[in-house]
């Protein structure tokens, strides 16, 4: 197989890829990839491409991300990756005394108690100060015109924001969530697709963290408004804790599979799984695409995977293993010992002792980003701050009530977290963004994704394309409905529990982007499972 060969592999009757030399934003929606887009046509870089496209996604796809939620983020740039954790802390003021003393016995799903700091405007603002070439002003504008001009509802978007309002109208009952409704169900309902939406609030709010990079979220009129509505519904969020945060450089974390390094954030998010599951496929040679032992491999490997990451990850700081311990070769060799012909309930092991948005750019100069965003299970916490169309996230439900687990909730601490920006490079030299949101969905679609190009040569969009998996518990294994029939029934013999979910929804939506390195040449490929599309020139 000749160098890059995965460029151009077709997958049966799959979608090629995008093809272009001068510039790509991958994302979700077609109007939040083009915002990126127009930056890279007025002279700016891959990076204020992905921040055009983030605020724009708050706009045009709220039912899975908004200005209150977190960000992650990869960046390469001459030569070097360069991470970006953007999750916010825990409330100073959160305790679990605190919590059962208010009759919690676990952390709930909506409302102010389980909100935590936003970490996507310090995002924008930490990116556009660093690496940037435009004013956050520009940068920002596309979504404060979608915001204020209104923009038409797609196919999927529309269905999951009928979804997500029919479920809040049974499950949010009182005052703190009648702010929401007024924001995304104006007229006691979702909007149509085709319908035109806007939100006034939703502008003006994007405009004056654009004037003061952020400042004004978390030191200024914002931060007061979310401390106000915090304080008059007995939430924990205060402005205090929004003065305190700052979003956080990490160097990424990575392991060798097959001759590339594949990178991820580390924890707090729950890259490490993904990179887990694929250091143990690393002892499996001679794999086949339409397979039932690949497949089967892949599951085994997963579970054991998420065993290990639900039991250690958590805050970086809070930790008692270390990453290294556990994408160590000598425990990768241990955890993939356990694999046999049957399907088994994982536990985690001893390892040494030592819902989202996703979105991919390049530019003409090298430069490459893969960002993630994301509110939590879709809406998030069902609150939206008076005046100012800010929708909460929920990371908080995230947290453990038991004191003695490593991710047990407290002050100031971040959660165990689902998304996760993925990155490839080979040789040290980069090979591309990718990335699978859908929360705990995603480690799975990393690694999916990745065997699919690495292993079976399939290009960008077959990559994506291909029908997926999704473990769930114990022996549970979801399947996609085109997933191939003949692998599930093998996999039943082997003692796995198969599911076909008729909807298709849950098995994540993802993007890519791949670099010729001869010629510069981008190679995209972006998810039928959603509006999503590739701008590119």
């Amino acid at each position: 197989m000749k160098k890059n060969d995965y460029l151009y592999h077709p997958y049966k009757a799959q979608r090629m890829s995008t093809i272009s030399k001068k510039g790509m934003v991958a994302t979700s929606q077609p109007l939040a990839s083009q915002a990126g887009l127009d930056m890279l046509k007025k002279g700016g870089n891959a990076i204020d491409a992905a921040i055009a496209t983030a605020a724009a996604l708050t706009v045009v796809e709220p039912t899975s991300n908004g200005i209150g939620g977190d960000a992650f983020a990869l960046v390469w740039v001459k030569d070097k990756l360069y991470g970006l954790n953007s999750s916010g802390h825990s409330p100073s003021s959160i305790s679990i005394d605190d919590l059962r003393s208010r009759g919690y016995e676990a952390i709930p799903k909506y409302g102010l108690t389980p909100v935590t700091v936003p970490g996507a405007p310090g995002a924008w603002a930490e990116l556009s100060r660093r690496f940037g070439k435009l004013p956050l002003t520009e940068v920002l504008a596309p979504a404060i015109d979608y915001a204020n001009n209104g923009f038409p509802v797609s196919p999927v978007l529309g269905k999951f924001w009928h979804t997500g309002v029919e479920k809040f109208k049974t499950e949010l009952k009182g005052e703190e969530f009648e702010h929401w409704f007024e924001t995304f169900a104006p007229k006691g309902k979702a909007p149509r697709i085709g319908e035109l939406w806007k939100s006034q609030n939703h502008a003006d709010t994007l405009r004056k963290i654009a004037e003061s990079n952020a400042e004004a979220f978390y030191h200024g009129e914002l931060a007061d408004k979310i401390d106000a509505f915090s304080r008059k519904h007995n939430g924990y969020i205060r402005k205090e804790d929004l003065i305190n945060f700052k979003p956080e450089w990490v160097d990424p974390i990575s392991v060798n599979y097959r001759g590339y390094d594949v990178w991820e954030i580390p924890p707090n998010g729950q890259g490490l799984v993904a990179l887990s599951a694929l250091n143990i496929m690393n002892g499996f040679n001679h794999l086949h695409k339409e397979d039932v032992t690949t497949y089967h491999c892949q599951i085994e490997a997963m579970k054991l995977a998420f065993a290990d990451g639900q039991k250690f990850i958590a805050d970086a700081n809070h930790m008692n293993v270390e990453v290294d311990q556990l994408l160590s070769s000598h425990y990768a060799q241990e955890r993939r010992a356990l694999i046999g012909e049957e399907a088994l309930v994982p536990e985690a092991g001893v390892p040494p002792k030592g819902g989202t948005v996703y979105l991919a750019a390049a530019d003409e100069e090298g430069n490459m980003v893969s960002f993630i965003q994301s509110n939590y299970m879709g809406f998030g916490a069902g609150v939206v701050i008076p005046g100012t169309g800010i929708s909460l996230q929920n990371r908080g439900h995230n947290f453990s009530m038991d004191p003695n687990h490593v991710n047990a909730l407290g002050g100031n601490k971040r959660s165990y977290h689902t998304i996760i920006p993925g990155f490839l490079t080979k040789d040290n030299k980069a090979v591309g963004p990718f990335g699978v949101m859908g929360g705990f969905m995603q480690p799975q679609g990393h690694m999916q994704v990745i065997m699919n190009t690495i292993d079976f040569n399939l290009n960008p969009q077959a990559a994506l394309d291909a029908p997926r998996w999704q473990w769930m518990k114990e022996k549970t294994v979801y399947v996609e409905p085109d997933f191939p029939s003949h692998i599930a029934q093998a996999l039943y013999r082997k003692g796995h529990e198969i599911e076909v979910q008729l909807n298709g929804d849950g098995f994540g939506r993802g993007q890519m982007i791949l670099r010729d390195e001869n010629t510069g040449v981008l190679f995209g490929g972006t998810e039928s499972r959603t509006d999503g599309t590739i701008s590119a020139y």
